[in-house]
Parts: structure tokens; sequence; C-alpha cells
């Protein structure tokens, strides 16, 4: 067996196949780019695409990731749940802030949506309890169960190449819209 290093430097990256990508046709909107990417991923056969690593960081500065569901997307922000009592409630308590990451190796695409988290009102969090299964809802305590929403002020969509000349668009809000800028790196 070959020692971990020399293993980690023979393996191959971003082996997938990048969809085409018009990058004239750019939406103004970011949510309309996300709907067309989960989409279009979800078409491809990438599983669970619905997936993603929510990072936090507790009081100390100290950054926490784990993966999560996508619960929806409206003009509120970018929603997943959780309980309160749980790590990154308390750690949202501590800095209402956290960044997601989305990524579909198989079409060497990542999206990565970071802002301030705000919480999502008792009853919404409530509905988002309620369309649990009966298991799923067993054990949380009355009000233990939030819905967040990360309040995006920066949206990049990033599609890697194999010649390592990826391309990114970042969206920022600027008013009641969004900016974007395309970089190849």
């Amino acid at each position: 067996m070959p020692p971990l290093n020399d293993w980690l430097r023979g393996r191959h990256a971003l082996t997938g196949v990048a969809p085409e990508w018009d990058l004239d046709a750019l939406p103004a909107e970011p949510t309309i780019l996300f709907r067309e990417w989960i989409l279009c991923a979800d078409a491809d056969g990438v599983p669970e695409p619905h997936t993603a690593t929510l990072a936090t960081v507790d009081a100390a500065g100290v950054p926490d990731a784990r993966t999560l569901i996508l619960k929806g997307i409206d003009a509120g922000g970018w929603a997943f749940a959780s309980t309160r009592s749980s790590r990154k409630g308390e750690q949202l308590a501590a800095s209402p802030a956290a960044a997601l990451n989305f990524w579909w190796q198989p079409q060497v695409r990542a999206v990565r949506v970071r802002g301030r988290v705000e919480e999502a009102t008792a009853e919404e969090s409530a509905a988002d309890l309620a369309a649990r299964s009966a298991a799923a809802q067993a054990g949380v305590a009355p009000g233990d169960w939030v819905r967040w929403r990360v309040v995006p002020a920066r949206i990049e969509f990033w599609q890697g190449s194999r010649d390592r000349r990826h391309t990114r668009v970042v969206y920022e809000p600027v008013g009641d819209g969004w900016t974007h800028s395309i970089i190849r790196d």
C-alpha cells in the first residue's frame, strides 16, 4: 500500500463532464441560474443534488461544517432547518452567518452561497417540522425546530475544467437587484 500522500497525488481530479454554459446568457437573478443548474444535475443523475455543506463558526470563531438538505429558496434566502439545541443552532445563535456549498462532481460544478442567517417565522418552522415524518419529529421539543435562511451577500457558480482554467460567475446584491462578474482562473 502506498503512503497516503503519494496516493493522494496520484488521484485524478475534475473527472466529470461539464455541461455547456453560455456565459453570454446569464440571468440577472442568481436563483434562476441555480434552478437551471440543480435541475440539470438531477436530470443527469447526480445523487441528492439538494444536499449542501453548511459552514458555521462557533463562539470562538472556529469553523465547523456538516452536510444537510436545502429546504427551499425564496425572497428571504436559502432555507435549511434543524433544532435550536443542535451544535449548528448554538453556533448560529453566537454568530448568525454561514456558507452553503453544493458540489456536483459528475458535472464538475459547485455553487457557493454565503451571508447572514435569519430565522424564519415560528409558523414556518412549525410547518417545516410538521412536513417531516413522525419518526423525524419524535423527541423534538416544542419550539426547538427552526427553519433558517442564509441571506446571500455573495453567490458563486463555479465550473471546473480539466485544464484548470475554471470559470466562476459571482453574483452580489446591489440595491434591489444583483450584479455579476465572470472570473476565469
